[in-house]
Order: C-alpha cells, then structure tokens, then sequence
C-alpha cells in the first residue's frame, strides 16, 4: 500500500513530550487512537529509525516522519440492501438512527449485516481513514445501543470530525433506564476505563493505567426500583456509559454484561414491567442527541431521536406503576 509522509523537527518548546501527544497538535484532524496505531505499525519514525513506542520521549533535534496509508479500497465487503434511517446527508457526511442489534461495524467474524454493508449498498464516496472493514465510521455505538450516528464520506471530514471528538466539542446525550434510583439528582462520574483481565469482551473501571472517562448524569424520572435518566458524554471510551453506571451501582436495565439483565428482572415488582423488560432483549440504552459542527459549512448541527419502541414499552409501564417527577 502506498503512503504519504510528513516530516516534523522537535524544538524547544516540544522537548520532553510523548510522541503520541506531540503528533495530536501537530497533525491535523487525526484521532489519538488512529494516531497510535500508526505508529504500532511501524508507520512513524524518530530520526530514520522506527519507534513503536507511542510514550516515547521527544528531545530537541529529533526528527519525526509519519506516513499515512492511503484509503483502502472497499471492495472486499459486500454492499447490502438494508433500510437505513437517515437524519441528514450531503456530499461530505450522512447522519443516521442506528436501529438496536445492529453492529456498526464487521467484528469478530461478522461480516454481514452490519451498518457499514448497509451504507456501502446506499454509497460508494465513505471515506477509507477507517480501513476496509470500518469505511466511514468516525464513531461507533454498541451492538445493542439505538440512536444518532455520524458517518464520514471523505478523508477531510472524517479527520475534522476526529478532531471534534478529540476536542469534546461534540455533543452526545443519551437516556437509559437504570436499576435502582442514584442519590443523586444530577451528577458526574470520573472513573478511569480499561480491558478487563479477566474477560477480554468487558471494561471495567481502574484506580490507575487506565483511560480517563467522565460521564454527567441527570435523573429525569424515578420510579420504585428504576430511574430514567439523562446521559451526557465528556469522553467517549468503550462501553463508558454502561461501566460507568455499573462503577455507582446503577446498571442499565437489560444489560446482560454488565449485570443490568438480571438484576432488573428480579427488581420488577409489577408483571407488566417484567414483561416490558423481557420484550426488550437489550440494554435500556439510546444515543438521543448529537450535536456537531459541519467541517466544511462550519455550521452547527443538531439531530434527536425519540426512544425506540421498546424502550417506551417499559417507561411507560413503570410510569403506570408508580410515579415521581424531578
């Protein structure tokens, strides 16, 4: 695969600093994460030698080349007619209602089905940053996780919204039914995120070596065993809202990973609850609202989807069970 270069020389005022940090605020547009898998796979050098190292220690003089593969073709997944709910699409984005028990992407050995063999049926301009298997996604949403997505088309736009993502300049609020009511009305969540040891398919929070992630929460309704409640991201880590509200001891309902299933189902005090609960076959989790700015209009976008029905199934039954506004 062929690739284009750029060359920076280390100064003064970049002296001491991690190689990952130094090429975020040199480059522009360009996630950490991409950014270190660069460099991972061999693809930024430190005076003509390569340095896989993304803590690597920049002194003055050092010269430093990363190369960025050109995008990949996107041949080697299939197009699929699949009905798609779009919010908003022009030539550089497209914005979309993720439908739940949709993967956003081809993982472990899924290669059907999924969000990107829907939009590769729809288009054929996403943009290749993403690689062969992940055209277009900036973001992502878990498997069983309804709600507002934002797809990249071209390299320049995928690269600006990154930046937006790096920044926390965008927007992302999302409601969830929760066991249990916090204390709390409104509230924030910093707990550093990492793998778990033991099940390499699950997050969990860590004192130390982890990622940091903050979650603000805001209880909308509350109701004998449950709460709705409001979710707005500072950081976006894997499975953050979810790990999270498991960390203060409120899990999603129907989470079966991070114990929301069980619990919820041995919570529901009224037939009708369980019943909702057992329909839902997932987390109670939407991403309601993205907020955004365009990378090429500079305008600022909006977009909001109300709950899926399955969702409104159970509000409404534990609305109908008991009641406490906030």
């Amino acid at each position: 695969m062929e690739s284009t270069g750029q060359i920076y020389h280390i100064q003064t005022e970049h002296k001491g600093k991690r190689l990952d940090r130094f090429l975020i605020s040199a480059t522009e547009g360009v996630s950490r994460t991409y950014l270190q898998k660069l460099i991972r796979d061999g693809m930024v050098t430190v005076n003509d030698k390569v340095s896989k190292q993304p803590s690597r220690t920049l002194r003055v003089g050092d010269q430093v080349c990363i190369s960025f593969p050109d995008s990949r073709p996107l041949e080697t997944l299939k197009p699929e007619n699949i009905s798609l709910d779009i919010l908003y699409e022009d030539n550089h984005l497209i914005v979309l209602n993720k439908p739940a028990g949709m993967l956003v992407h081809p993982a472990s050995g899924v290669n059907s089905g999924t969000l990107v063999n829907a939009l590769l049926a729809h288009c054929n301009d996403l943009s290749g940053i993403g690689g062969v298997e992940r055209p277009g996604i900036v973001h992502r949403l878990d498997k069983d996780t309804s709600g507002v997505l934002v797809v990249a088309k071209t390299d320049v736009v995928h690269r600006d919204l990154s930046m937006q993502f790096e920044k926390h300049t965008i927007t992302r609020q999302y409601v969830a039914v929760v066991c249990g009511v916090p204390v709390e009305v409104v509230g924030m969540i910093d707990a550093q995120i990492a793998r778990s040891r033991r099940d390499r398919r699950r997050m969990t929070t860590v004192n130390n070596n982890g990622r940091r992630a903050v979650t603000h929460y805001q209880v909308l309704e509350s109701y004998n065993r449950f709460s709705l409640v409001q979710l707005t991201l500072e950081t976006g880590r894997l499975h953050q809202i979810r790990v999270h509200l498991q960390h203060i001891g409120h899990p999603v309902a129907g989470d079966p990973i991070y114990g929301g299933q069980q619990r919820a189902l041995n919570d529901a005090d009224v037939l009708p609850v369980k019943h909702a609960l057992i329909h839902l076959k997932r987390q109670a989790l939407h991403a309601r609202t993205l907020q955004f700015e365009h990378p090429v209009t500079q305008e600022r976008l909006n977009f909001s989807v109300p709950k899926p029905a399955d969702m409104e199934r159970l509000i409404d039954a534990l609305r109908m069970s008991v009641r406490k506004h906030f």
